[in-house]
């Protein structure tokens, strides 16, 4: 008899256990669901923003896009994607040396101009 009685007081924990494990994952699924949503309108507006860019960029470049300019452009972007890696670090490099030279001739001519504000 003892046996028995320990039964149902089992069913009724696995039950109790089984109904907070459904309503805990149905507030998880409700929680995804709202952040889902959300996280498509965020999207919506993003993707708004990006195609209003890109057609005030298009019609403020109508005049200066070229035929040309666009297939020189695409086989630019088509080497560059197809670059060994030996070659990007070297056009890599040869910017960076270009840079460092811009940088150089400013940081002269702020100096220049810093001895020359000092002697007035």
């Amino acid at each position: 008899m003892g046996k028995s009685s320990k039964k149902p007081l089992l069913i009724a924990a696995v039950g109790a256990g089984i109904a907070a494990i459904t309503v805990g994952l149905g507030k998880a699924f409700r929680d995804m669901k709202a952040s889902a949503k959300a996280q498509h309108e965020v999207d919506k507006a993003e993707f708004a923003a990006v195609k209003a860019e890109s057609k005030a960029n298009f019609e403020e470049n109508r005049g200066h896009n070229t035929f040309a300019k666009a297939k020189a452009d695409a086989k630019k972007n088509w080497d560059d994607a197809h670059m060994s890696t030996s070659e990007r670090a070297a056009k890599e490099q040869e910017a960076r040396d270009a840079r460092i030279v811009e940088a150089k001739a400013r940081a002269e001519e702020a100096n220049a101009r810093y001895e020359a504000a000092k002697k007035q």
